[in-house]
């Protein structure tokens, strides 16, 4: 039956490992949320479905306790209340450890099948995970359909793929034979078997739980490791509705559905630093904030630790040809709900002698006027607004755009929700600077906060980008120049400091986005995490290859 799931779904992951090669687009899973792809009735089902977790018992298949647990509140103001097993640790890991055996031991094929129909069934449920994405983490609702249904399940492929791959560069099996002397020879059977580490902890953070968590889950999953699933207090719903599919599919597959479990907590009672420093967890998957990113790196133990953590990203204004297009570009990526993105632009530097444009000179204000004036368009009409900005996933969040002071030149006050009435919400707050008001732009300020800074000319805006990338981080750079001086010079740059760099984007492609199967998504070359989802590296510590000889006695000379 597993082999059958590999079978159905081997066009895909044909189709993945070529993509990945040629790093062209690809999409498996179509991003449109529209009835004539997922069924006419397809939104309104999952809405239902949604609806009927409220209030209720998620039950999963794995051993948990009579507690139960779960604070989960919309930043749209709905209620939530779903309750979660409240998993006793060492019973659950007993149970865990006696259902590794027959998933290592599963053949490459079937251990791939059964993810690849994960997949299928994740995605065939994109609406219902749409709406627990969304009333989880704020995004708008186009936002929580693709990033939490299509993409992440396309990132999920991805990870396949590179570990399908990985897995596949060793034959099982091989003879070797060696001339030792004129007529004798020495004949070994050489076998090699795939040997997974063991458990795999995937920690997921509370703005993308999905779209962060499925590259670790799957790589994990494939190379025959058992998978620990802790979502974030706030985010849970839908790492829930992953691992009941994962569970239904290996229960249907003959396998024990404790080789994925959750682990859900509550900020009082944080399960998350006894899960990771257990001896017993082999691989860590983290994506959050950097403090906690860097303790998770230092008490891992043995175990192998791919981060993606926080930076600090930046925009490089050095000449345009029109600045309309590239403020409405840059507006956009600052809007995109509400900059809680790990790759939304923070710094915009900009020469305070002003930038050249095809329409002639343009001063240090008027270019900062026009990123101003682009945002309040997009944000003039109020359906647009609510979409594009959605809600602010955490108090804290709202709280940190009220309190950062300066010279504001657009306030980030709140923002009435037409169809929500009690969402959080807050406005981009534009705040003008310098560049040697470093106190300012060296930290991040994760929210709708944008500085826009002067900087004594285009050489020091990259170099300071560059710098606080080395020092801090980066996931995304923005570069407009009609130079390709200047452009050589900040690619080399900036690329150095790990960071990729988006050139002159304008239209409907901007530096927030990352594609599957094409983006490299974090370089794992700064301080903003060590890992990419998803190349070749992020899927090798996951599993060794050992080798097992058998000698072959070579056949009796006949006498003459």
């Amino acid at each position: 039956m597993t082999l059958g799931f590999f079978e159905q779904h081997q066009q895909v992951i044909d189709q993945a490992l070529e993509a990945i090669h040629a790093r062209s687009f690809y999409a498996a899973y179509p991003e449109v949320p529209s009835g004539k792809i997922y069924g006419e009735t397809a939104k309104k089902d999952g809405q239902k479905a949604f609806e009927s977790y409220l209030g209720n018992l998620f039950a999963l298949h794995q051993r948990g306790s009579k507690k139960t647990l779960g604070q989960e509140v919309s930043p749209y103001g709905k209620s939530i209340g779903v309750q979660y097993p409240d998993v006793e640790i060492d019973p659950l890991f007993e149970k865990i450890h006696s259902a590794c055996p027959a998933w290592r031991n599963a053949s490459i094929e079937t251990r791939v099948g059964c993810a690849l129909e994960i997949l299928h069934r994740l995605n065939k449920r994109s609406f219902e995970m749409a709406f627990a994405v969304m009333h989880t983490t704020g995004q708008g609702f186009m936002m929580a359909f693709q990033a939490g249904g299509p993409h992440a399940q396309d990132r999920g492929l991805e990870a396949i793929a590179y570990a399908y791959k990985a897995m596949l560069d060793c034959p099982a099996e091989a003879r070797w034979r060696k001339q030792v002397g004129r007529d004798d020879f020495v004949t070994l059977d050489k076998t090699f078997k795939i040997v997974p580490r063991g458990v795999g902890l995937v920690i997921g953070c509370s703005t993308f739980p999905t779209w962060n968590t499925y590259p670790g889950l799957f790589a994990n999953l494939v190379t025959g490791n058992a998978v620990v699933v802790k979502p974030h207090p706030g985010a849970i719903l839908p790492l829930a509705i992953t691992v009941e599919i994962c569970q239904k599919v290996l229960k249907e597959s003959g396998f024990d559905p404790h080789i994925v479990t959750l682990v859900a907590d509550t900020p009082e009672s944080p399960k998350t630093e006894v899960l990771v420093t257990r001896d017993d967890i082999a691989i860590v998957d983290y994506t959050g904030g950097s403090e906690f990113g860097n303790w998770v790196e230092d008490h891992s133990g043995n175990a192998v630790v791919y981060t993606e953590k926080s930076g600090i990203n930046s925009i490089v204004i050095d000449s345009v040809e029109d600045m309309k297009q590239v403020s409405g570009n840059i507006a956009f990526s600052l809007c995109l709900y509400s900059g809680q993105m790990c790759t939304t632009p923070q710094n915009i530097f900009i020469p305070k002698e002003g930038i050249s444009t095809s329409n002639g000179h343009m001063s240090f204000d008027e270019a900062s006027s026009a990123i101003v004036k682009a945002v309040d368009w997009i944000l003039s009409d109020q359906a647009r607004a609510n979409e594009v900005l959605g809600a602010i996933q955490s108090e804290s969040t709202a709280q940190r755009v009220d309190q950062i002071k300066g010279e504001i030149i657009r306030p980030g006050i709140s923002i009435e929700h037409l169809q929500f009435p009690e969402a959080r919400t807050r406005s981009i707050k534009i705040i003008k600077t310098d560049a040697s008001n470093l106190a300012a732009i060296e930290k991040e300020c994760f929210g709708p906060v944008a500085f826009i800074v002067a900087s004594e000319s285009t050489d020091q805006s990259i170099d300071i980008a560059s710098t606080l990338a080395k020092q801090y981080g980066a996931i995304s750079c923005g570069l407009y120049s009609t130079s390709e001086e200047v452009m050589h010079h900040a690619i080399d740059s900036m690329t150095l400091a790990g960071v990729p760099v988006s050139c002159n984007l304008v239209g409907n492609i901007w530096m927030n986005q990352s594609a599957a199967f094409s983006d490299f998504h974090v370089s794992g070359a700064n301080p903003a995490g060590n890992a990419t989802l998803s190349d070749a590296a992020f899927v090798v510590g996951r599993f060794n290859v050992v080798q097992c000889r058998n000698l072959v006695p070579e056949p009796e000379k006949m006498e003459a």
